[in-house]
């Protein structure tokens, strides 16, 4: 699997990380417990849904993530996220549909 681009804050970061420059925030057991459980259900995936897609649209989501290196379902689900928490930034796209890639 592809790693995550990095960019350079997140670089200097893990750089922290790994040196043991850094140190936890959390002061109480009571916290710790509380954190540990917020962040378990945020990742917890526990409904399905099945949406209908053009088939450019969807060719051009799997394009991107093969680009990102990650399944389109997940990517699907991280856009889906993104949307529904204020996080999704609109910005012009570069527009790649299944159709343009054939014939250019």
């Amino acid at each position: 699997m592809k790693k995550a681009k990095l960019d350079t804050y997140e670089q200097d970061m893990l750089v922290a990380f790994d040196q043991g420059n850094m140190a936890s925030v959390i002061t109480s057991k009571d916290d710790l417990q509380k954190y540990r459980a917020a962040a378990r259900d945020t990742f917890i995936k526990d409904r399905r849904v099945n949406i209908r897609l053009s088939t450019p649209d969807l060719m051009d989501i799997q394009e991107k993530a093969a680009e990102e290196g990650l399944p389109y379902q997940t990517l699907i689900a991280s856009i889906l996220h993104k949307y529904v928490s204020g996080k999704l930034v609109e910005r012009p796209a570069r527009r790649l549909t299944a159709q343009s890639t054939r014939t250019g």
